[in-house]
């Protein structure tokens, strides 16, 4: 007997929410937002902060460094130091900042392609050039083809590496040996390696990742590792967020640029937010998980059943990597876009993500059993209508 409610669907209807502005009928299963609300516990430690009645300026306290720390330490076998955690008002915001203070205009930073849409416009917001490292695609398995990344490092113009892990779109963990292996070529080069690992507590039950900055020396003298509870807490409206940097000079310049830019400073929710998440919220965390697994395991019967897509498998986030190689030949907007039109479901087209996402799409299944199964219907229905 479940102890938390995700079955319940929450109407989101006039909460300004971006994932639900959208047209009388149709169904929103794209943006990484979870229509499941808040751990108990988070909502108490949020709601007690609010009867206080004043919302002034915020400061840092230990119990913020030690929840991130025991976290880390615990679940992910990471030591962190407090010196070198930094309070953020986001992960996207952090990348920003450090690709704005730590490289130069027409620099390269390297991206793993298919990956996250807006590192794209951290790199080029800036004035840095993307340079894409497309990742190797064989009989549904994505791996890292190191010869074109060793490649694309040991260019003189090359200043940073951009990494997901998880890896958000296709759902990988990338193992500890894979992870040392890029800690060692970006050593060799002098790259600064920058680890968004927003999803790393959105893995399958049993499943556990390794942090970039714990799979090596060489790793931990060059990472830079953004982490938060909003993803898996769904907590992004909060804003709050941390970067934990081992090098003493790196995390100098991390913390003035962050500081510089005005996204080093808590609101007044985002301290208890965060601490009560990773210190209170672990069952609640445990059974989503279960429950995302068992969602996982629905929408894959579903989609392994429709002739001329396939389902990537992946173990980590809530985020279904759908291939249509089959079908969208001509890209994957135009695959998206009539199954929204025709059906109301509102997917993300793999072209967003760069090289090797043209024939993807991108299916969020963070919602209640009958949501999921509504959007499962929609799409099969709508590549029934494409076919």
């Amino acid at each position: 007997m479940s102890k938390y409610d995700f079955d319940t669907p929450i109407n989101r209807s006039g909460t300004n929410s971006l994932k639900w502005d959208i047209k009388d009928g149709e169904l929103p299963m794209w943006v990484a937002d979870m229509d499941f609300a808040a751990a108990p516990e988070i909502i108490k430690a949020v709601v007690d902060r609010a009867r206080h009645g004043v919302y002034g300026y915020s400061v840092i306290p230990d119990e913020w460094y030690d929840a991130y720390i025991n976290r880390w330490k615990d679940s992910h076998g990471l030591i962190m130091d407090k010196g070198g955690l930094i309070f953020c008002t986001g992960v996207i915001p952090a990348i920003s900042s450090i690709i704005r203070r730590l490289t130069h205009p027409a620099e390269n930073v390297v991206i793993l392609t298919p990956v996250y849409n807006i590192f794209y416009n951290c790199i080029l917001n800036n004035g840095r050039r993307v340079l894409e490292c497309e990742l190797t695609y064989k009989d549904g398995e994505y791996s890292i083809d190191f010869a074109a990344l060793e490649r694309a490092l040991s260019l003189p113009q090359t200043a940073m590496l951009l990494l997901c892990n998880p890896h958000n779109p296709i759902g990988k963990i990338w193992d500890k040996d894979t992870l040392s292996a890029i800690g060692s070529l970006c050593k060799k080069y002098g790259v600064i390696a920058v680890s968004d690992e927003i999803h790393c507590d959105i893995t399958d039950p049993g499943k556990e990742y390794c942090p970039f900055a714990c799979a090596s020396e060489d790793c931990r003298d060059v990472s830079i590792t953004c982490i938060s509870p909003t993803k898996a807490f769904n907590l992004a409206g909060i804003q709050t967020a941390a970067v934990y940097i081992p090098d003493r000079k790196i995390k100098n310049r991390v913390e003035r640029g962050l500081n510089n830019d005005e996204i080093a400073e808590p609101n007044a929710f985002a301290v208890q937010a965060a601490v009560a998440a990773f210190t209170k919220g672990g069952e609640w965390l445990s059974e989503l998980r279960r429950y995302l697994y068992d969602n996982k395991r629905v929408a894959a019967e579903t989609i392994d059943a429709i002739p001329d897509v396939s389902l990537v498998r992946g173990e980590a986030t809530y985020l279904l990597w759908i291939d249509c190689t089959k079908l969208a030949r001509g890209g994957s907007h135009k695959l998206a876009e009539h199954i929204r039109e025709k059906t109301g479901l509102y997917l993300s087209a793999g072209e967003e993500y760069g090289k090797g996402g043209e024939s993807f799409l991108r299916l969020n299944i963070a919602c209640p059993r009958s949501v999921l199964l509504d959007g499962l219907d929609r799409l099969k229905k709508g590549i029934e209508l494409y076919r």
